[in-house]
């Protein structure tokens, strides 16, 4: 079955948008009712009862049964009454505005009658001539001497009032006028003093009417270069302030410090508050600088960021720089008067202060240096318009950084290495020297005469930076070369070692062409260094042979039977041999010997050989321990 379906018959209420405004209500009031006099709260409530009481169709009946009673003919002699009514009041009112037209006509055809007789009636052109009708002053009676001496007396008083309230308002201008020049003096010799020192002075962009001081960089990004303008505001007395605005209100810098072991061993000095704070100069050098060490670190932030796949850690206001396995960087940017962190106050040294306050020195310059970059560009030729938005690069203030703390970490390593194995072949009777030149690169790049010598100094230090290590082994015909190269800015990447080694008994064998790990650099030079030692034992042990000496059939020649193994190989003509074994580290010298059998040939050594000799030398001087050469010359007798 289907759904039922409703259909209203009354008409919908519309609701007016606006309600009646209250004469309107008051009016309707006064039709429905009457008088407010004759309205009674008695009156009301009876009504309400009435109409609560009455059946809801009973109006309709009435309305019904009033319109039937009423006659057609009745109601037309009304409609026509109330017209004519109307018309007669029209009438009368269209009458008198005639008269009133007529009577000014006529007054003033005394004077103007062309203008007068075009507003005039037919009727009054015939009956009244113009300028018939005329308008005279009427003078007042005379007043008494008495009243017009006291009309001038009171007059004179308040002429006189009025010249003394006059007096007082221009001498309380004069004085004004006074202090305005004297504060005016005051603002513009203090701006003038402001010019004076160097800062720029000029017009407020978005207002004109007053000065602003440019303390900023115009080479900065526009963050920074669009908040270096203050307002130079002048307070009653004409005194000078600087408008707060984007200006910060305290005095902030970038500080550095070094982490060693999870330790701080180090940290940067913050500027102190200048002496001069107070004076509008000292609030403008504040500015300044706090506005340049915004900048400094919006800018690490942004460079910290590209590098973290090289190790860079950021956080809200913190950026980690890893320098090595342990020690790293940590920049922060914090208030100058602000009270120490927790953590500064365990600082358990103050070893590398002195490269905190390098390093924050380092960013300050390397932010300056692109500045004029940015000027050197923004003076050239720009470039061909395109489409796409050419995306402004990172500044390098980290990359130099971190590419000088990792070469001079691997540079301090290396030497630390070498310096280790020198000692200890020394405590061992050989002689083996090398020279370090750390960033060996800074000093052979020329300076270009084309640019400031500043400028040229710095761009030395953002090329890749390159150390070299040379010297010679053992053997007094073998020498080798380390070159360390590290670039942070372009690939390739990270730190690099290229070594040269001239061994003329080994002359097949070569280091790698490139070694990215400072462990194996430090094996392959330990390593090219014992190919060296067994060369030297083998020529001392020919060279001992060769010379006439009693017992010269008893002495064994050696031989390098496994150079990689630092094993050699003696063997009498009676058929009685022995082995050597070398071992070199950074920590010690170690040589063994083996007595072998005559069918054992050239083979390893096994764990099972009985030893027959065996010394070690370490980088500690000790007076009884012989040297190589003479504990090879006893184990070549047999």
């Amino acid at each position: 079955m289907a759904e039922p379906f409703n259909l209203p018959l009354r008409p919908l209420v519309e609701k007016r948008d606006r309600p009646d405004s209250l004469p309107v209500e008051i009016a309707q009031i006064n039709t429905q009712w009457g008088s407010f006099r004759d309205v009674s709260e008695s009156a009301l409530r009876e009504k309400i009862e009435a109409e609560k009481n009455k059946d809801p169709w009973s109006d309709e009946d009435d309305s019904d049964k009033a319109a039937t009673d009423l006659d057609t003919a009745e109601r037309v002699d009304q409609l026509y009454k109330r017209r004519a009514d109307i018309t007669q009041f029209a009438l009368q009112a269209h009458m008198e505005t005639m008269f009133a037209l007529d009577f000014v006509s006529l007054l003033l055809s005394k004077h103007t009658p062309r203008q007068s007789e075009t507003s005039m009636s037919a009727y009054l052109k015939q009956v009244a001539p113009l300028g018939s009708l005329n308008s005279e002053i009427v003078e007042p009676p005379p007043k008494p001497d008495s009243v017009l001496r006291d009309t001038k007396t009171v007059s004179r008083g308040w002429r006189m009032q009025n010249f003394n309230s006059a007096a007082n308002k221009l001498l309380d201008c004069a004085s004004r006028l006074d202090s305005e020049v004297t504060s005016e003096t005051k603002y513009w010799n203090e701006v003038l003093a402001v010019k004076a020192k160097g800062w720029k002075v000029c017009r407020l962009p978005r207002e004109r009417q007053a000065l602003g001081v440019q303390y900023g960089f115009m080479e900065s990004t526009p963050i920074f270069r669009d908040r270096a303008l203050a307002a130079l505001r002048r307070l009653d007395d004409g005194s000078l302030i600087l408008d707060k605005g984007l200006v910060p209100t305290k005095a902030k810098a970038v500080r550095v410090r070094v982490r060693t072991y999870g330790q701080l061993t180090g940290c940067s000095t913050l500027p102190k508050p200048a002496s001069n704070a107070e004076t509008i100069e000292g609030r403008i050098l504040q500015a300044r600088d706090t506005l340049y060490e915004e900048e400094l670190f919006h800018e690490l932030f942004r460079e910290a960021r590209i590098l973290g796949g090289q190790g860079v850690t950021t956080r809200r206001n913190l950026i980690q720089i890893p320098v090595s396995e342990d020690q790293e960087i940590l920049l922060d940017l914090v208030d100058t008067d602000q009270d120490p962190l927790p953590d500064e106050e365990q600082i358990s040294s103050t070893e590398y202060n002195v490269l905190a306050d390098a390093l924050g020195h380092s960013t300050r310059i390397l932010l300056s240096y692109s500045h004029r970059q940015n000027l050197r560009r923004r003076t050239q030729l720009p470039l061909p318009l395109t489409p796409k938005r050419r995306h402004t690069p990172e500044y390098s203030l980290l990359r130099p950084i971190m590419a000088w703390l990792q070469h001079s970490s691997h540079v301090r390593w290396l030497e630390s290495h070498m310096n280790d194995v020198h000692h200890i072949l020394k405590s061992a009777g050989l002689s083996s020297e090398f020279t370090a030149t750390p960033f060996s690169s800074v000093g052979l790049l020329s300076p270009d005469g084309s640019i400031p010598k500043v400028e040229s100094l710095i761009h030395t230090f953002l090329m890749p930076f390159e150390s070299t290590f040379t010297g010679k082994l053992v053997t007094a015909q073998s020498a080798f070369k380390v070159r360390i190269r590290t670039n942070v800015v372009s690939p390739p990447l990270g730190t690099h070692y290229e070594i040269l080694v001239n061994l003329p008994q080994f002359p097949e064998v070569q280091p790698p062409s490139r070694i990215n790990i400072r462990d194996e650099a430090a094996r392959v030079l330990t390593h090219f260094t014992m190919l060296d030692l067994l060369s030297a034992i083998s020529q001392n042990s020919s060279t001992s042979d060769a010379q006439p000496t009693a017992n010269s059939s008893e002495l064994l020649v050696w031989e390098v039977a496994n150079p990689h193994h630092g094993e050699l190989l003696a063997r009498s003509e009676a058929g009685q041999g022995r082995k050597m074994k070398v071992s070199l580290s950074r920590k010690e010298l170690k040589a063994d010997t083996y007595s072998i059998h005559h069918n054992q040939g050239f083979a390893r050594i096994g764990g099972n050989s009985p030893t027959l000799r065996s010394q070690t030398w370490s980088a500690e001087p000790a007076s009884e321990r012989p040297s190589l050469m003479e504990f090879v010359a006893e184990a070549s007798k047999l």
